[in-house]
């Protein structure tokens, strides 16, 4: 995890790269479209459809990186803390601390 020790060290400079509303805004919708996806198949049975959910996570957030924070994702270089991010961001802009 070169350079952090803990999530919570780590979790500041996750948010300050995602300081772009617009950025935020597509990790919620892939975040959201991961959670429908792995609903879905389960209540389904259908798992095939499983493979979807990193794709809608990872492109939606990474379209939000590229195009509009104009950075390159954290994914990169800090995988599970990023991982980890994610829903702790998606958490917060669920309950209103996060605005997005």
């Amino acid at each position: 995890m070169s350079g952090y020790t803990s999530f919570a060290e780590f979790y500041p400079f996750y948010l300050s790269e995602h300081r772009d509303r617009r950025c935020r805004r597509m990790h919620f919708i892939g975040s959201t479209l991961v959670v429908a996806v792995v609903v879905l198949a389960l209540a389904s049975g259908q798992l095939r459809w499983l493979w979807l959910a990193p794709v809608a996570g990872y492109g939606f957030a990474w379209v939000g990186h590229f195009g509009f924070e104009k950075n390159r994702p954290a994914t990169f270089r800090h995988p599970l803390y990023s991982l980890m991010g994610d829903w702790a961001m998606y958490g917060q802009m669920l309950r209103g601390k996060i605005r997005f």
